[in-house]
């Protein structure tokens, strides 16, 4: 039996080279949102609405743990063997 990693690395290339676009375009929405989140935050703390400042808190740490379980997904590099012959 196989687990993820194993089956991740033998994949064809191509199938790697989509996850891996996937995981990073995923990943700029994470941070273009966070981004936000800041920027709405900001904006709501100097007007006294301190709520809306902890409430987009908790969502930006969501967000970052997610990104974080979203890097384990990362493929690894390809290597190219050493056995072959031209």
């Amino acid at each position: 039996m196989s687990d993820f990693r194993r089956s991740q690395n033998e994949a064809h290339p191509n199938k790697t080279n989509t996850l891996m676009t996937a995981i990073i375009v995923l990943l700029i929405l994470f941070v273009g949102i966070q981004i936000w989140f800041l920027f709405g935050a900001l904006n709501n703390a100097l007007q006294g609405n301190i709520y809306f400042a902890v409430t987009t808190f908790i969502g930006s740490f969501l967000l970052a743990l997610a990104s974080l379980w979203l890097l384990r997904y990362l493929p690894d590099p390809l290597k190219k063997s050493s056995g072959k012959k031209k």
